[in-house]
């Protein structure tokens, strides 16, 4: 296996990786605020705007990885 094969597996794991990451970071957000909600339900706004708001970090997080490992496969 050459250097360039392998370097493209590594990106497309990777990828994987940061999709997979990324969802599960925002699958946890969600319960969590949910939980939060349920607690404090007169803090709602509050919590779904912070959800909302780390969901979108955590989101470009994982399309950033997602990038990375294009720029891997498609570089010469």
């Amino acid at each position: 296996m050459d250097l360039t094969s392998l370097s493209h597996a590594i990106a497309a794991i990777a990828a994987g990786l940061g999709a997979a990451g990324g969802g599960l970071g925002i699958g946890l957000i969600g319960a969590k605020g949910l939980e939060a909600i349920a607690r404090q339900p007169s803090e709602k706004k509050d919590i779904r705007t912070n959800m909302i708001l780390m969901a979108a970090l955590v989101e470009g997080l994982a399309f950033f990885s997602a990038i990375i490992a294009l720029l891997v496969i498609f570089m010469k």
